[in-house]
């Protein structure tokens, strides 16, 4: 448990060594922690085992009104999501403000440049955040003063500057990154939109499902009996 949060510490600061030795065993070898990359060394880490879509994460780090908003994003073939993120280095595994700040911006991010490169056509839907983060491992860490957390278990931040924050420069730095790396950019847009298709088919297949279901039904709605005659 001890190393693996001082992993994540060294993760979280990059270019600090942290060493633990254990003095209850003889000879034993102390450990260190050092990630020079920092997030990125994080999210390979987390991405260790699965097939990265490209090899360098997307990575932004900026300053608003005293507040450090620091991410990197890497998306694999595969369909879950992960996203991790912290305040001034404690968890918050149940997410918050910073959160939403930084999943609304990403989202808007990608519609504008799907549509900006003919990805999305005039007269498609936008996609939904959840289809640019299908595969995707984001690690979201942020430094700023006066913290509240909310909830019995103080795991969710409740700042509302947070969300300011990282929205606008989670939109500015992801645009510059998307503008100046359209390689990586074509690969999350295109397993966005394969995603968006699995999603509508899967929609439309269950409003299949219901519309039959309703038809084999229709003699058991509410008060109402079949017709029935002696003729």
């Amino acid at each position: 448990l001890i190393l693996r949060r001082l992993k994540e510490l060294a993760f979280l600061n990059k270019g600090i060594t942290i060493t633990f030795e254990d003095e209850r065993r003889a000879n034993a070898r102390p450990a260190e922690f050092r990630y020079d990359g920092g997030l990125i060394d994080f999210v390979r880490y987390l991405n260790e085992g699965k097939n990265a879509l490209y090899a360098d994460p997307l990575y932004v780090s900026a300053v608003k009104d005293d507040i450090l908003v620091e991410f990197a994003i890497q998306h694999t073939d595969t369909y879950t999501e992960s996203v991790v993120s912290y305040v001034n280095n404690i968890p918050t595994p149940e997410g918050g403000t910073h959160e939403t700040g930084f999943k609304a911006a990403m989202t808007k991010v990608f519609n504008d440049y799907a549509r900006e490169k003919k990805f999305l056509k005039e007269k498609d839907d936008n996609l939904i955040g959840e289809d640019y983060r299908e595969g995707m491992t984001a690690v979201l860490s942020i430094k700023m003063k006066n913290v509240q957390f909310e909830g019995q278990t103080k795991t969710k931040l409740g700042n509302v500057e947070a969300k300011t924050a990282c929205d606008a420069l989670t939109q500015q730095g992801l645009t510059e990154f998307l503008s100046s790396h359209p390689d990586t950019a074509e690969v999350i847009i295109r397993k966005a939109v394969s995603a968006a298709k699995v999603r509508e088919a899967a929609r439309k297949a269950k409003e299949i499902a219901r519309t039959k279901n309703t038809i084999q039904n229709a003699n058991l709605v509410g008060k109402l009996s079949s017709c029935t005659s002696r003729d």
